[in-house]
């Protein structure tokens, strides 16, 4: 651009200095006109001081013949119109002549005489190089700085920038303990503060998915275990008799369990597709939630938990997934039940309004600190946080239960119960 601009401006310095040359000598040739007009000047002295500014003149005689002293300032005068029997205005010209350029500037005396003033445009045009020469070494100079400070720029943001994609390649190799330098100009200091909180979320969620990995692997051993060792006691005779109905009873509970576990992992994977299949139908939440409310109650009862259903009267009608919505419930009671200590409640509640439906699932366990509450669906989140000092699962089931819930076009939330543990409200458009 500057190069361009550079152009531009010597075309028009040139363009300039050749008008600025005719206008000169038109105001000349119009001054001297009303001298010689008022016989104040005589000819001969205004060719002298013309010569001496290097512009010859041309006079035109009573006898239409035309004199000067340089014959080219007269050929060009003859063309510009000098030999004319009389000048109406005055005449400005440009003629070329033996591959030159000359400006002509004539003016009438008298009805029969006239003169004209003939010089070279090359002389406008020496000025203008001059003044070319001068923006030339002007923007010469500026192009030398402006490279020197681009040269000391990009080597001040280069060397961060290095800096920063060495630790991307290396956070792409599999690096999470590489950390950029935060320096620089502002926005190249943002760049490596951004790709810091990269790899710190990155390495958050890589330990959160190796702790899972961890935990699921432990849920599906311990009931393989069970299934491996009453199977090789039954193969090898151990258990025989009257033993053998409560082994298989068992076994089937370990596979039913372990069945179940990976149903729900593939359910996990498969939530995001494209295929995932909802059978959408017309539900009554109420018959719903009873029927569930009689399988878990009688599991409460089991584990000394106190069963509690809130169903107002009449029917609660959505057009969902009545399985994959079971699923839910399910889910989300059998948190509850593991949570809940003996003597403790646990609420399945109904609640409708006129463009919704609420389940609730509440129980009175210990509960969950208002940040457990907003990463409770998180899949591993709560295992991760509470391995070791509560009976926690795989951290699948309520990871299950929010995708579920969305792709049934509902919303999900966590919070504390009036029973004293946690609630979980499952909201689906009426």
């Amino acid at each position: 651009m500057a190069v361009v601009a550079g152009l531009i401006s010597t075309r028009l310095v040139v363009s300039t200095a050749e008008d600025l040359t005719r206008q000169t000598m038109s105001d000349q040739a119009d001054v001297i006109a009303g001298q010689l007009a008022d016989s104040k000047l005589g000819i001969r002295r205004v060719i002298d001081i013309l010569h001496g500014q290097g512009i010859s003149v041309v006079q035109r005689q009573r006898t239409g013949n035309l004199v000067g002293a340089d014959g080219r300032a007269v050929r060009a005068a003859r063309q510009a119109g000098l030999e004319r029997g009389t000048l109406d205005s005055p005449v400005h010209a440009t003629i070329e002549l033996d591959g030159d350029r000359l400006l002509v500037e004539a003016r009438a005396i008298d009805e029969l005489t006239a003169f004209a003033m003939v010089r070279q445009a090359a002389v406008a045009r020496g000025t203008g190089r001059a003044l070319t020469g001068n923006i030339v070494l002007a923007l010469g100079i500026g192009l030398l700085v402006a490279a020197a400070a681009g040269l000391l720029l990009a080597r001040r943001l280069s060397k961060p920038l290095r800096r920063t994609a060495d630790v991307a390649a290396s956070m792409s190799q599999g690096r999470r303990d590489q950390r950029a330098p935060v320096e620089g100009p502002a926005e190249v200091a943002l760049v490596a503060h951004s790709v810091n909180e990269l790899a710190d979320a990155l390495h958050r969620s890589e330990s959160r998915q190796r702790e899972f990995l961890l935990s699921v692997s432990h849920e599906l051993r311990t009931p393989l275990t069970a299934v491996l060792g009453f199977a090789e006691s039954l193969a090898d005779g151990v258990v025989t008799g009257s033993d053998v109905p409560g082994v298989a009873r068992v076994i089937g509970q370990e596979a039913s369990r372990l069945d179940r576990l990976v149903s729900d992992l593939l359910d996990l994977a498969r939530l995001g597709a494209a295929d995932f299949r909802l059978d959408v139908t017309r539900v009554d939440l109420a018959v719903l939630l009873t029927g569930a409310a009689d399988v878990w109650r009688a599991r409460c009862a089991a584990a000394g938990i106190v069963f509690r259903l809130e169903v107002p009267p009449g029917p609660a009608v959505v057009h969902t997934d009545p399985r994959r919505l079971r699923q839910v419930i399910d889910g989300l009671a059998e948190n509850a039940v593991r949570m809940t200590p003996a003597g403790r409640p646990l609420v399945f509640a109904l609640a409708t309004g006129p463009t919704s439906a609420t389940l609730q699932v509440r129980d009175g366990g210990p509960g969950l600190s208002d940040e457990d509450y907003t990463m409770a669906f998180d899949r591993g989140f709560l295992h991760s946080r509470y391995e070791g000092t509560r009976p926690v699962g795989t951290g699948i089931g309520l990871a299950l239960v929010h995708g579920l819930v969305t792709r049934m076009g509902g919303t999900i939330h966590a919070g504390p119960a009036p029973e004293g543990g946690a609630a979980f409200t499952v909201t689906l458009p009426a």
